[in-house]
């Protein structure tokens, strides 16, 4: 018999503790993005699948879930993913000449969990930044990443840059048979040198050696001088280690490493990419990178970078708040008695109406302290239940 109570695999409710630690999260950090200069946008949870989805991002299209609209007959999809929303909204919605910066909150739901204790409904936030195309723009959403995982009380341990530019200038040109590119991409996320070099024996010497050497390049700064030695002196290569080593300049401050083979959400972004990872986390707990073509199925293609947190992961990670204990109110229609009321609600303190006829369950609500009248003055002492 079915439990009319059980969730689907992977789901799962948020109780008080950890939603109030999600909220506060919350709160925080689309406040912190606000004094970046970063505007709250919050895009439908359903859009039509073809404007949601595109050849672009074949990743996201195996993640989400779709079904017909009774309306219009055409397929929808459940979002994956906020961010082609907001490139839509930058695009063809505010359709600003200048720099624009966005950020979200929101729901996501994803057809498979993206690892083994992850939620297949995460809780997306991000910030993301549109109309300027050099490193700058890269260097401010890394800085308030790691702004934001500080402020979660996670600093990041350590920030992975990337650089999809190396990955297809290396493979620019080959006649890949179809879905051969997604394997290059697993082997060389999973630094599967094997299958790797079976994949690439019969590439041209120059795109199968690089391939072959892009997973033993990780490390610090010192593999980007190595990559320029032993990579291709194409254009593009030089290019996306320029950048990076810039970043590296720039950001010496905050834990960068560098993994030339991380490519994921390759199909996605465009140039710089990044991953942020917490000590108490095997999995990254963001996920960043340039992707400057979303926007031109839009009719306004701009340079765009940004990044995403799932708040359950931060909330999950992060030390739980203590919540502050509440005040039992009695329930009266005292006109005196509601003003104090007022008062201490207007103070910050949560103050809970004690309904009639639930003498001794006040302590599991979060009470720990009652308003009683002495001398005709309403005081706060100590909670006494048993």
């Amino acid at each position: 018999m079915t439990h009319a109570w059980l969730l689907p695999e992977a789901i799962e409710d948020l109780l008080p503790a950890e939603a109030a630690q999600v909220e506060a999260l919350r709160r925080r950090l689309l406040d912190e993005f606000s004094h970046h200069g970063y505007q709250l946008v919050a895009p439908p949870m359903l859009e039509f699948a073809d404007a949601l989805l595109c050849e672009s991002g074949r990743d996201l299209d195996l993640r989400s879930f779709k079904l017909v609209d009774q309306l219009s007959g055409r397929t929808l999809a459940l979002r994956a993913d906020i961010t082609p929303q907001v490139s839509r909204i930058d695009a063809h919605l505010l359709n600003r000449r200048g720099v624009t910066r966005l950020c979200y909150c929101g729901s996501v739901l994803h057809t498979r969990p993206s690892s083994l204790l992850a939620s297949r409904e995460p809780l997306q936030i991000g910030a993301e930044l549109y109309g300027h195309a050099d490193i700058e723009a890269d260097h401010e959403v890394i800085r308030l990443l790691a702004r934001a995982l500080r402020l979660a009380e996670l600093p990041p341990s350590r920030i992975d840059l990337g650089h999809v530019g190396i990955f297809r200038a290396l493979t620019a040109g080959l006649k890949l048979a179809p879905g051969v590119d997604q394997q290059l991409f697993e082997a060389l996320q999973a630094k599967d040198l094997p299958t790797l070099r079976e994949l690439t024996a019969d590439l041209p010497a120059t795109a199968r050696d690089g391939l072959l050497t892009l997973p033993t390049l990780y490390g610090g700064v010192e593999v980007l001088t190595g990559a320029a030695v032993c990579l291709p002196g194409l254009p593009e290569i030089s290019s996306a280690l320029a950048d990076l080593l810039r970043l590296a300049n720039e950001l010496s401050d905050l834990p960068l490493s560098f993994d030339l083979a991380d490519l994921r959400g390759y199909h996605y972004h465009s140039g710089v990419v990044f991953a942020a990872y917490c000590d108490d986390s095997p999995s990254a707990v963001a996920l960043g990178g340039r992707y400057d073509s979303i926007g031109e199925r839009f009719g306004r293609g701009r340079p765009a970078t940004g990044f995403s947190l799932d708040l359950r992961t931060l909330a999950r990670l992060s030390s739980p708040q203590t919540a502050p204990g509440a005040i039992l109110a009695p329930w009266s229609v005292d006109v005196a008695l509601r003003d104090e009321v007022d008062r201490l609600r207007a103070a910050g303190e949560i103050v809970i109406a004690a309904l009639p006829g639930h003498t001794g369950s006040w302590r599991e609500a979060g009470c720990d302290r009652q308003l009683a009248q002495r001398n005709e003055i309403w005081i706060i002492e100590p909670l006494e239940e048993n």
